[in-house]
């Protein structure tokens, strides 16, 4: 049984992680020192389609599968994990029926 990920799994990984070091990390001491709410990632990660992925293209999501989304919430949450669990709660909580 092959477990390697597929080319979409490894393009979500990859720009994930490049979006935690670039956007994420270099800000993420002055949102856990100040409790400010990181708006501007949320509305960035919106643009990149991270807020739907598991969600079928035809209700406006990615069409993703669940473990290109559990890629997503662990690169993210390699930047901050309070960053990490906004998504994964929007995601599951808020969007899902």
């Amino acid at each position: 049984m092959d477990f390697s990920l597929n080319e979409e799994q490894l393009a979500i990984r990859d720009t994930c992680r490049e979006f935690a070091e670039q956007e994420i990390k270099p800000i993420a001491e002055d949102m856990d020192r100040t409790g400010a709410f990181p708006y501007q990632l949320i509305h960035k990660m919106a643009e990149l389609g991270l807020l739907g992925l598991p969600f079928p293209e035809e209700y406006g999501g990615a069409g993703a599968d669940f473990l290109s989304y559990c890629l997503a919430i662990e690169e993210i949450s390699r930047g901050d994990v309070s960053v990490g669990i906004t998504m994964e709660a929007h995601t599951s909580l808020g969007a899902s029926p």
